[in-house]
Order: C-alpha cells, then structure tokens, then sequence
C-alpha cells in the first residue's frame, strides 16, 4: 500500500497483519458487515495512512544537535523508519476494537518497511550520509578536545608537584631555622659555621676578604 507523509512524500508500505474471528463476537462477524475482511483492512489503511500524514518524532529528538542534524531528523521518511516500534505500537492500539466492530481480533500488525519512491531515495541518502559524516567529524574533533583537557590538567599536576617539591625543603629550612633562633643565640651561629664549614669541604675554590 501507500501514503502520503506530512511533508507530502508519497511512501510505499509493506508489513504483515494476522487476524482471527472474535468468539465473542460471531454475531458481528456474520451479520454486522457483509464482508468483515474487507473493512477490518479498510479500517487498518485508513488509521494508517492518517497515522503517517501526521506523525512526528518525540519533540526531544533533535534537542542538543545541529542544524543539519535537526533538519534530518525532521524529514518525516527518516522520521518514520526510526520510529517503526512506536508506529506499530499506535496501531495495534487504535485496531483494538475491530473485535467489537467486525467480529474480527487482530492478533499482530507489524509494518516491516517504508519505502520513498526512488527519485527521493538517492537525496535522502546524500543527505543522511553527509549527516552521518559531520557527526563523525563532530565525534572526533570532541575527542580530540577532550584529550587536549586531560593532557592539560596532567601538566598542571605535574607542575604542581614540582613547584611543591622545591617548597618543601625551603620550608623546612626555615622550621630548623626558627628552632634554632628560639634555643638561642649561639646555637643559630654553631650551625651557620657549621653550614660554611661544610660548603668548603665541597668547595675546589674559596674567596675570603680581606681583613682591614
């Protein structure tokens, strides 16, 4: 069969539909209609086709991507094939009462394919590729700056711990100090002379002044 979507696509469908007579409802099934097949696939066609000349994906499908991104997901063809589960869905709830109606219980109803007529089926793909081909770009340009971040913040780190390391000793340096200048006097001048005396052993070469 066929159908005209919303943005006026005439589609080609293909799918399966299985069915039974209602017990319940013989008398519908014998003299409600006089051919119950022929309206249950009447009545199945035309919730169809009004299904897919209104449809429209979930209002959130294209929210956070790009224009060309909203602009596909906004032709109702690739909107539709994306969407077939909520499709069938739809229609197995709306064709629930053709028991009641015909005589006749739908048992399953699954549309298996949609179809574009061929001239629009070669743009449709031009067109999903070249989607298909940004995302890819989009996925490794942020990947690409995903790991330009964490190098960043490793050579922070590292930085960091460097800069702590020199740091470290200073301060230190500075307790003993402190300490030694509250014990007293002498002591902070023993170990000032004891700090030179150890800077000429390691020394090849020493320049004193001269006394006046």
């Amino acid at each position: 069969m066929s159908a005209v979507t919303k943005d006026q696509l005439d589609t080609g469908l293909s799918g399966q539909i299985r069915y039974r007579v209602s017990e319940r409802n013989l008398y519908a099934w014998f003299f409600g209609v006089r051919q119950p097949i022929a309206h249950v696939m009447g009545y199945f066609v035309s919730v169809l086709r009004e299904r897919i000349a209104n449809f429209e994906a979930p209002a959130n499908a294209a929210d956070g991507q790009s224009d060309m991104a909203a602009a596909v997901a906004g032709i109702s063809i690739n909107d539709l094939r994306k969407n077939l589960s909520s499709l069938n869905e739809h229609m197995d709830r709306e064709c629930a009462d053709a028991a009641a109606r015909y005589g006749v219980a739908l048992d399953a109803s699954l549309i298996t394919s949609i179809d574009p007529p061929p001239d629009v089926e070669g743009a449709l793909a031009a067109i999903n590729t070249a989607h298909n081909q940004v995302s890819s770009d989009i996925s490794l340009a942020q990947a690409h700056a995903d790991q330009k971040i964490v190098q960043s913040k490793r050579a922070v780190e590292i930085e960091t711990l460097n800069a702590q390391a020199e740091v470290e000793p200073l301060t230190a340096l500075a307790e003993q100090v402190g300490a030694l200048k509250a014990s007293g006097s002498g002591a902070l001048a023993a170990y000032l002379r004891n700090v030179k005396l150890s800077l000429f052993s390691k020394a090849t070469h020493a320049i004193l002044e001269e006394a006046p």
